[in-house]
């Protein structure tokens, strides 16, 4: 191995090294409590060190953010794998999706901070652009499941694949969203059970893709 390819090595570990610590810091105290000098603490580096790899806390945010969405793409992948139909392929997806938020929490959460949040797009080397590729890569495993179920007929054919895809995952993160933020109250008050609505609600989803429900 050259000389420019160990320093290059050696770079990626140290960032992955911060983001690790980065993650501790965070999912224990919060975005907010958290500081760079107990990440830099936990990293056992200064934190001058810190900020030749992120910008600020947020940047750092960002980078668990891509961390966690790469592994939400490979449960994608994973749950699609289980099936041939391509409905099938998309509703195993949706669970999968559902098992991320419970499994996955504070990446989750990340996730969820990324979408509600504006961030700098511009920069194609920043990681806010990172977790937009990450994204749109997890979505596109939805939408070829989608398109291979058009081709199967399984799923109608008047329906774009990648909207279509999109439009599935709003309306996932909104059911888990209602659950996390309003459903003790709505448990109590409404006697709703939540993971009865959200069976409810992949059932909508399939009965609004399924060719000739």
């Amino acid at each position: 191995m050259g000389t420019i390819e160990r320093r290059e090595r050696e770079k990626e570990q140290r960032k992955n090294d911060i983001i690790d610590a980065a993650e501790k810091v965070i999912f224990s105290k919060g975005l907010e409590t958290a500081t760079m000098d107990e990440i830099a603490e936990v990293a056992e580096l200064s934190k001058g060190t810190l900020y030749l790899y992120f910008k600020n806390k947020e940047d750092l945010y960002l980078a668990i953010h891509a961390r966690g969405t790469r592994i939400l793409r490979q449960m994608f992948e994973k749950a699609a794998h289980k099936h041939e139909q391509g409905l099938d392929k998309a509703l195993s997806i949706g669970y999968a999706y559902l098992e991320f938020s419970h499994r996955y929490a504070d990446y989750y959460n990340a996730m969820i901070y990324y979408e509600s949040h504006a961030v700098e797009l511009t920069d194609e080397d920043s990681f806010a652009h990172a977790c937009l590729q990450e994204g749109e890569a997890a979505l596109q495993v939805l939408a070829e499941a989608i398109a291979g179920g058009i081709a199967d007929n399984s799923i109608r054919s008047d329906v774009d694949p990648f909207k279509t895809a999109l439009i599935l995952w709003g309306q996932s993160m909104g059911t888990l969203q209602l659950q996390s933020l309003k459903g003790d109250a709505l448990g109590e008050k409404l006697n709703i059970d939540f993971e009865e609505l959200v069976h409810l609600s992949f059932d909508m989803m399939r009965r609004s893709l399924q060719n000739n429900p």
